[in-house]
């Protein structure tokens, strides 16, 4: 694998976790949010990666024959949990049902906090990654002085 294709996986990597990132803010934003435009409580938000082959020219191709293609990452969709709402009693809510129940979204505060902990990791091993490959082509340059 060359430099750029190391760069390039890093890159979507970073891509795809800065995604993750923005909808675990989003489910923690909107942990109380009884009401959406969709109707009824806000969805917790997820994505799902999967693997992509990776943008390369023909003469890379051409010099990678027999071997494994580089990959990287994408986020192939974004999916709404299908866990039904948590409801909680509280009959004087705008929003209770005429039992006195309010719909919660079905969102796991400290699950939310793990996953965004994770993803934060994940982001900054990309970065660290990428600059480790920054710095080998820089060091290989700098043999031709």
């Amino acid at each position: 694998m060359d430099f750029f294709s190391s760069l390039q996986v890093s890159s979507t990597a970073m891509t795809a976790e800065r995604t993750r990132i923005n909808l675990i803010s989003s489910n923690l934003a909107n942990v109380n949010s009884t009401r959406t435009a969709e109707g009824g409580p806000y969805k917790r938000k997820d994505a799902i990666f999967t693997a992509v082959p990776l943008a390369e020219s023909f003469n890379a191709r051409l010099t990678r024959l027999g071997k494994q293609q580089p990959q990287g990452v994408e986020v192939a969709q974004i999916v709404e949990d299908p866990n039904p709402p948590r409801l909680q009693y509280d009959p004087t809510h705008p929003d209770a049902d005429p039992q006195g129940y309010v719909a919660y979204p079905a969102i796991n505060v400290v699950e939310e906090m793990a996953d965004m902990i994770a993803a934060t990791r994940t982001y900054e091993a990309n970065v660290t990654a990428a600059q480790a490959a920054k710095s080998m082509a820089m060091k290989t340059l700098e043999l031709g002085r």
